[in-house]
């Protein structure tokens, strides 16, 4: 078996053009997750300020709910906008990022999320083809002149163009995909989105499902109703809690007595990675979430509840913070339902089919978890020569990062701080969005994917690449080390 784990200088064998095509849309869906995750805290922020203080909320207050219109209206499309600007052209395509998704705005009659994660990305790429044209054709002495006026015109004439073209096209979009949404609730039929969104989950489709599609249009939903079921359909926790639970109950060997912690993670810390390795152990447990999904989805459609905003990450607490007035209910009875319908077809499942029991059915599973975001697989041998490269200056703070800094980055953090911890290092070991990457970071992990982005973002540090954020081989290779220049520092200081 191919390496699993692997620098980011290290060859990569030919990925298969299957994987290739799933790689490229986990890509672009990367991408547009990473518009929307790191202003979550945001989004989060209007959407407490909706539940507490618009007419229909906890607390009505109509001077202190003046913040809620020109928050979504103009704050989250520009942050967006913003963010998308500096994904692809630094600080520069961040400026000009605002200016265009401003014109988006102005343009519009509806919330510019769709405009902004467009219009952002786009201009920064504009000025980033006009920057790499004109490099090294500067007179000295002009280069800040040349940048700001060229930022500056450019951004006149894409901010004119987003005003007269984005915006108005964008309205038009929004309004044939609200129109959608809503004939499919109108008619019952949204449960079966889940037929689509619970398969693509587990193949890590899931930011870009909730923040790139589900997210906005939920968005421009809640600014007209209040509130909006689209911001539940991914982020339920009931389908993955039902399969743990089915699992610590009737399962066998490392499965069962893993999910009991699992279970918690996952409900509580809304990390809904942690659950698909249990699914894909057994492939058809995808029916169990899938029938949770759709159940949960049914069950929040027949009661009318929704959210004021997305919850990000999915735990349960994040569902009763946003909940409406009057919707705590329903809210709590959809997510329940998907619970439990997704329980009794995973034990059944479990229970009369052939069960895969040994350890190694589980471990085997965490590593296709590689093989779904387009990367290799690894060996233990590959860690030891991957660490063995690294260079031999001192370590004093890991961090590990991803595009929100949250999630599966967290549980790798967590993983190799308690084995540090266990052999006595003094190493700060934490986790990051890449874009809040701390300069003071001496090591950096990241998934092979987003290690390109890492360096270009602190090119000072040291760089590891991993496939298998939750159980890995080279975190005992860096304890091991670790443990080594520990014991050498506390020889030298006697």
């Amino acid at each position: 078996m191919s390496d699993s784990t692997t620098t980011a200088t290290s060859p990569v064998s030919p990925i298969p053009s299957s994987v290739s095509a799933r790689a490229s849309i986990q890509r672009f869906g990367r991408f547009l997750s990473g518009m929307v995750m790191p202003n979550i805290g945001a989004f989060i922020v209007w959407g407490i300020i909706a539940a507490c203080f618009i007419p229909p909320g906890w607390f009505p207050n109509a001077t202190l709910a003046r913040l809620v219109g020109p928050m979504i209206t103009y704050l989250l499309p520009l942050l967006i906008g913003y963010t998308g600007g500096q994904m692809v052209h630094g600080q520069r395509g961040a400026v000009i990022g605002a200016v265009v998704t401003m014109g988006a705005v102005v343009g519009a009659d509806v919330p510019m999320f769709i405009g902004a994660m467009t219009a952002g990305p786009f201009a920064a790429w504009v000025l980033q083809r006009f920057d790499k044209l004109i490099e090294g054709r500067v007179p000295t002495g002009f280069e800040m002149l040349v940048n700001n006026f060229s930022l500056g015109f450019i951004g006149v004439l894409l901010a004119l163009g987003a005003l007269l073209v984005v915006g108005p096209f964008m309205t038009n979009v929004s309004r044939i995909f609200a129109a959608g949404v809503q004939y499919i609730v109108e008619h019952n039929m949204l449960p079966l989105a889940n037929v689509f969104i619970e398969p693509g989950k587990i193949l890590f489709l899931n930011n870009a499902i909730n923040h790139g599609i589900l997210s906005p249009i939920g968005i421009s939903e809640s600014q007209v109703q209040g509130k909006s079921i689209l911001f539940m359909l991914e982020s339920n926790p009931g389908p993955g809690l039902g399969i743990l639970l089915a699992y610590s109950l009737v399962g066998k060997g490392l499965a069962k007595n893993s999910a009991r912690g699992a279970a918690i993670i996952h409900f509580f810390g809304g990390i809904h990675e942690i659950y698909f390795p249990y699914v894909l152990m057994k492939p058809r447990l995808i029916l169990a979430a899938v029938v949770g999904g759709v159940s949960g989805t049914f069950t929040f459609s027949l009661l009318h509840a929704g959210l004021v905003a997305a919850p990000s990450p999915g735990s349960i607490f994040s569902f009763l913070a946003l909940a409406p007035r009057g919707d705590l209910v329903p809210v709590v009875t959809g997510i329940f339902t998907a619970t439990i319908m997704s329980f009794v077809v995973a034990a059944g499942l479990l229970r009369f089919g052939p069960l895969a029991s040994s350890d190694d059915n589980l471990e085997a599973a965490r590593q296709k978890l590689p093989e779904l975001k387009g990367a290799p697989l690894a060996s233990a041998a590959a860690a030891t020569a991957i660490v063995s490269a690294l260079t031999t200056r001192p370590v004093n703070k890991i961090v590990f990062a991803c595009d929100a800094g949250m999630g599966s980055s967290a549980m790798g953090a967590a993983v190799l701080r308690q084995k540090l911890k266990d052999v006595g290092s003094l190493i700060m070991v934490t986790n990051a969005a890449i874009d809040d990457l701390p300069a003071d970071a001496d090591l950096v992990i990241t998934h092979q994917s987003l290690t390109e982005r890492a360096r270009l973002k602190l090119p000072a540090a040291e760089h590891l690449s991993i496939q298998d954020f939750f159980k890995n081989p080279v975190y005992d290779e860096l304890v091991q080390r670790f443990s080594h220049e520990t014991a050498a520092r506390l020889r030298t200081t006697v």
